[in-house]
């Protein structure tokens, strides 16, 4: 039987007590809601329905991000990128019960940061994120949540994706710039002959380039993954043409400075549009313009969904057109 009591601040505190049950207590502002609300409690414990949400309620939205970025956000790559976007959320949402969340405080969210101005493709990531604590506070830490208030909303509309290509003048613009800092423009040549990220090539070792079978092996990718990039015969060259060392890092640029310098070099060669991930774009364009299928592409580049490659492609009606000739 429930315990309904008066407390001194005038509102009403419904206690249920049964064998191997935790306590469930709860205050409310009138004495039928306290007595309705141990009604249900009982016809939960009797029907073997009742969930303790008690830690749910007592647990605001910025302790579980306090926890995933303590145990889970070490555990992947961009952390530094992730620990960014979930103190956003934590300073604007962190104040929330989690028992208490709807799915319009996340919309009220979504719509208040594209109105900031935030990339849709960046307010998605956010949202992804607080989708994953949802999901993790309740497998793995046993917090019950009805439902995944984040999985209940309109996704955000994601910009078209880039579809800048490089033409062969641009190109000897943009390395006739690059001729004074002759290993960014060796990494250039590299991005354009294998589609590699920046990140993936400043990170080659020298006895992961295998000349004999022409492939560099990546051991640990972006997406965790190993992936063997093979050599074309360019690629090739431009790596015998290099100083070798037996061990370590084929390149000893910092990303940072590989990008700037890659800036100012496309400033100089009056090209205003480009940036150094957009050499990926056009590789991989180049790759499926040479005849390689969907399949082949994917190996090279590492794309794990074909919207991702389709994303990352643009190819030229002109060369489309020989085709169907």
């Amino acid at each position: 039987m429930a315990t309904i009591r008066k407390l001194p601040s005038g509102t009403w505190q419904a206690m249920v007590r049964r064998k191997g049950e935790p306590t469930n207590t709860k205050v409310f502002q009138t004495k039928a809601l306290a007595q309705q609300w141990a009604r249900t409690i009982e016809s939960q414990i009797d029907h073997g329905t009742f969930i303790d949400r008690s830690e749910a309620e007592r647990t605001t939205l910025g302790e579980l991000i306090d926890r995933y970025l303590s145990e889970i956000t070490p555990t992947k790559k961009g952390v530094t990128q992730e620990t960014y976007r979930l103190k956003s959320l934590k300073q604007n949402l962190g104040h929330l019960i989690v028992a208490s969340i709807q799915s319009k405080h996340i919309a009220a969210y979504r719509d208040s940061r594209l109105k900031k101005g935030i990339a849709g493709a960046t307010v998605l990531r956010e949202l992804c994120h607080l989708s994953h604590i949802f999901n993790v506070a309740h497998k793995d830490w046993g917090i019950p949540l009805l439902t995944n208030p984040a999985q209940m909303i309109r996704k955000p509309t994601i910009a078209k994706g880039r579809e800048r290509r490089i033409d062969k003048e641009e190109l000897e613009l943009i390395l006739q710039a690059l001729n004074e800092t002759q290993e960014v423009k060796t990494i250039v040549q590299l991005a354009l002959e294998t589609g590699m990220r920046r990140s993936e090539l400043l990170s080659v070792r020298w006895e992961n380039v295998d000349m004999f079978n022409r492939y560099i092996l990546l051991p640990d990718t972006k997406n965790g993954d190993s992936r063997a990039v093979p050599l074309s015969s360019n690629a090739l060259k431009i790596l015998e043409e290099m100083p070798r060392a037996s061990t370590g890092n084929v390149f000893s640029t910092r990303p940072d400075s590989v990008s700037q310098a890659f800036h100012r070099a496309c400033n100089r060669a009056g090209l205003k549009d480009f940036r150094f991930h957009d050499l990926r774009h056009e590789s991989t364009s180049r790759f499926f313009e040479k005849g390689l299928n969907t399949m082949e592409v994917s190996s090279i580049t590492g794309h794990k969904t074909l919207g991702m490659l389709k994303r990352y492609t643009h190819l030229k009606a002109a060369d489309l057109a020989l085709k169907l000739g």
